[in-house]
């Protein structure tokens, strides 16, 4: 008989001890996963790319290479086939909102115990959203906010890691050298990017950002241009 292929989990967190807990909840919950442990964005990247398909991805918020929800909007513009559970030490329940709106089929607060993080773990890759006990997600959302997640939820990964410049002020030029490409493309995808959030300006995708994820975005030297 052929082996079977093990469960592949990547644990995306800056935070060393973290990333050993979440690993003993996978684990625990899932007897001979493969866990791969990474500590920025640029490094899950790389993971995913190289390291073959996998069945799950705990991704942590504030990580580096992270601002508010970007990570999470890259990610799933990239990978939209693996499923993602946000692990995060703030569990406001409009952030919790925000993930599940941006994508995510799970939330775990940094609080939580191995038991719930093993229970997590299971029911999302069982197919279920599973979110902490007693966080009600079925308050009305403001129908400007909710369109401006939708917006943000059509970029493409590489309109993500733009944006995320634009919010440092990096100039075209700059963005242009840290993604290797020209600065016409630069210009397209700021093109793009203002077109599909509804803005006339630089500054404005960023403050229309900023607003979707409170004051994780940047706005300063925003409106820089090439």
């Amino acid at each position: 008989m052929s082996k079977q292929p093990s469960t592949r989990i990547v644990i995306a967190d800056d935070h060393p001890l973290f990333r050993g807990a979440l690993r003993q909840a996978v684990s625990s919950a899932i007897g001979g996963a493969e866990v791969s442990e990474v500590g920025s964005l640029e490094a899950l990247t790389e993971a995913l790319a190289s390291g073959g398909d996998a069945d799950l991805v705990l991704l942590d918020l504030t990580m580096p290479g992270v601002q508010g929800f970007s990570g999470l909007l890259f990610l799933r513009a990239d990978h939209p086939e693996i499923p993602v559970i946000v692990v995060s030490a703030n569990d406001d329940p409009a952030v919790i909102r925000r993930c599940i709106e941006f994508g995510a089929l799970g939330f775990l607060p940094k609080t939580a115990d191995v038991a719930q993080m093993g229970e997590a773990i299971r029911a999302v890759l069982d197919g279920s959203v599973w979110t902490p006990p007693g966080v009600d997600l079925s308050a009305p959302v403001d129908a400007e906010v909710a369109d401006m997640v939708r917006r943000l939820s059509t970029l493409t990964p590489q309109q993500v890691r733009v944006l995320m410049m634009l919010s440092e002020g990096l100039l075209n030029k700059q963005i242009a050298y840290e993604l290797g490409v020209s600065e016409a493309t630069v210009k397209a995808h700021v093109s793009a990017i203002l077109t599909k959030l509804d803005v006339d300006s630089r500054t404005q995708a960023v403050i229309a950002a900023s607003k979707i994820a409170g004051t994780a975005w940047a706005t300063t030297g925003a409106a820089a241009t090439a």
